[in-house]
């Protein structure tokens, strides 16, 4: 009875874990300075059927002219940094390591294993398309919000609007064969 309990303790202490939710990236106070929170996930499926995930906590801080997204374990550590600027792009890992790229995608690929749309997410966290590549298939709700469109060989699925914007995106692309979804959910403004 007692390993009964103590085995119930400790799944709910990994359950109270999974739901930690990252601290917000402190940021210089400007008046277009925006930043979301929350959790998300990335499903590989081979081409075999096989899948690979990975899940954590993400704090995004966009200030116009530099953006940061840390990306965290599901206890809350900070696994990965991105930082990018208009001169590009810096991921740091936990254990210090620093890697530097003109691509912001190509960097938290290199973390995750998988391909991540950084880039993207500058306009998609906001509610909107990015102005390049050139959106297709778009859709949009009453309000005239995009839901649902292609951009950058991703399938982008936005709904749960705030005043911010989208509090869910589903984000999904197929290489070489494999299916990458990215899911976002966004817990705090």
């Amino acid at each position: 009875m007692k390993a009964w309990r103590i085995a119930i303790a400790g799944a709910l202490c990994l359950i109270l874990a999974a739901c930690v939710t990252p601290d917000r990236i402190g940021g210089s106070g400007r008046a277009d300075e925006f930043s979301r929170v929350g959790r998300f996930a990335l499903t590989v499926t081979e081409p075999d059927g096989k899948q690979d995930a990975v899940q954590g906590g993400f704090s995004w801080l966009d200030e116009g002219d530099r953006y940061v997204l840390d990306l965290t374990n599901p206890l809350g550590s900070t696994q990965a940094r991105v930082e990018g600027t208009a001169r590009g792009a810096t991921l740091t890992r936990a254990n210090g390591e620093v890697l530097q790229a003109d691509d912001p995608d190509a960097l938290a690929e290199e973390a995750l294993g998988s391909p991540v749309p950084v880039s993207g997410m500058r306009d998609w966290l906001r509610g909107r398309t990015a102005r390049q590549p050139v959106a297709t298939q778009l859709q949009s709700d009453a309000q005239n919000r995009p839901t649902s469109f292609q951009q950058g060989g991703w399938q982008a699925n936005l709904s749960r609007y705030d005043e911010q914007g989208p509090q869910l995106l589903v984000l999904e692309r197929r290489v070489d064969g494999r299916r990458v979804v990215v899911r976002l959910v966004v817990n705090a403004p």
